[in-house]
């Protein structure tokens, strides 16, 4: 009689050999993630601080309400969200995870951008390194540490969902590129660290938009220029036209000469201002400042900056189909 095998018996405990190797990937995956992680976790856990900010009330001061901040400098300059600092009156305590604690100052803070900078009176601390946001792709590893629900040093991991959103942060200004990342959020979170699997500082985080959804102030070129600012001069300066607009594709006969498709409406002009005074219209297309391409709103935002203050500047619109160049001197936006 022939003997008879359950194949069972043939293929082993582990299933057949095609099973066992997709097994065997998927824990390399998993671990490989895990190291991820944890790398991140044991490299920026000690540049990330708890804040606890504080105001004067009658017969002393308060503590009220908290946040984080990531360390930028060794001597004591670290980065946190302008709204957690908001309604202090400049100052507070600052916490790490080894337990040392420390007296800050707001050194400056930018509205507009959500970001402020912070001093503590002491050296040696653990500097968190910058990264470049710009080289974000979406389904990238983030993750993020901070003091959700004053839980100092909690880290949570997720992925890049989205780029370039919007985040509003005063009547008519939008903070431009925030990046979008389900890595869990809570109250407490803002102004902490959203990192790349390299342990590289690539947003401050800021809000939570929505049921697993959080936003982040990406750590780019602008915001490098706010940070220097905002260290060295304690405000960061932006020129005002005084407009409100929008990006709009231009008539195809422009859009060819030029040689892009997009330019930015003009929808309002704002009486008085520099725009006014220049003869900018509603319905003008803006197309370029000072030789400089705009085609989004951002392109103009970031064109903005304090060197353009008192100095005239040439925009070329277009105005019925017609190209027009006109003068415009911004002045100082008091926010």
């Amino acid at each position: 009689m022939a003997e008879v095998r359950f194949i069972d018996a043939l293929l082993g405990p582990e299933g057949p050999p095609s099973s066992r190797e997709e097994q065997r990937r998927e824990a390399e995956a998993l671990d490989a993630y895990s190291r991820a992680v944890t790398s991140v976790a044991e490299r920026l856990a000690p540049s990330v601080a708890s804040l606890r900010v504080s105001r004067r009330v009658r017969g002393g001061r308060r503590l009220d309400g908290g946040g984080s901040a990531v360390v930028i400098t060794p001597d004591g300059f670290l980065l946190t969200s302008a709204h957690v600092v908001a309604r202090t009156d400049g100052s507070g305590r600052a916490a790490f995870v080894d337990g040392q604690d420390y007296d800050f100052k707001v050194v400056g803070a930018d509205p507009l951008s959500d970001l402020a900078v912070l001093r503590l009176d002491t050296n040696g601390l653990t500097a968190a390194e910058l990264g470049d946001a710009e080289r974000l792709r979406v389904g990238q590893l983030v993750v993020a540490i901070g003091s959700p629900l004053g839980f100092g040093g909690t880290l949570t991991a997720g992925v890049v969902s989205a780029l370039g959103r919007s985040l509003p942060v005063h009547p008519g200004r939008v903070v431009e590129n925030v990046i979008q990342t389900d890595a869990a959020l809570n109250p407490g979170n803002s102004g902490g660290a959203l990192a790349d699997a390299q342990s590289r500082v690539i947003g401050i985080n800021t809000a939570v938009a929505g049921l697993g959804l959080g936003l982040a102030v990406p750590i780019d070129a602008a915001t490098r220029r706010i940070i220097g600012a905002l260290m060295t001069e304690g405000r960061f300066r932006r020129a005002y036209i005084g407009i409100a607009g929008g990006s709009r594709p231009l008539p195809p006969r422009i859009a060819s000469s030029l040689g892009r498709q997009s330019a930015i409406e003009v929808v309002e002009v704002v009486e008085g201002s520099p725009a006014h005074g220049a003869g900018l219209r509603a319905e003008d297309l803006i197309v370029e400042v000072d030789g400089v391409a705009v085609e989004q709103v951002n392109d103009l935002q970031r064109l903005m900056a304090g060197e353009l203050i008192g100095q005239p500047a040439t925009v070329q619109v277009v105005r019925g189909g017609n190209p027009l160049s006109l003068e415009i001197v911004p002045v100082e936006l008091e926010v």
